[in-house]
């Protein structure tokens, strides 16, 4: 599948705050890592993943643009979290067998 629309999947699924969705599509060793969060497997990622929602009212995840090459994404986002504050993102996704095998965040 092209990657690019899993990795579109993704941000559609997270800024629905989906955690259902999140779990099918991600590997069961997924990693993750951004300036706050460190996990690693499909468990602690999903927690992760779970504690940014529960800490957010909303949050939607917009790409302005996508790159990729062999198995990996790098996607820079604007990110709105509550309707109001924005960040800058730029996400670091490799896949393995159309699963994401790690997410790395970078802000700024």
């Amino acid at each position: 599948m092209n990657l690019e629309v899993l990795a579109e999947d993704y941000f559609e699924a997270f800024s629905h705050k989906d955690v259902d969705t999140l779990a099918l599509m991600f590997h069961e060793d997924v990693t993750l890592r951004d300036w706050e969060i460190s996990a690693e497997g499909i468990d602690d990622v999903l927690s992760a993943n779970g504690k940014i929602f529960d800490s957010v009212e909303s949050i939607q995840v917009t790409p302005s643009a996508l790159y990729s090459d062999s198995n990996t994404v790098v996607a820079e986002l604007d990110i709105l979290v509550n309707g109001k504050e924005k960040l800058l993102v730029v996400d670091v996704i490799e896949f393995e067998n159309d699963l994401i095998k790690s997410v790395r965040a970078y802000k700024g």
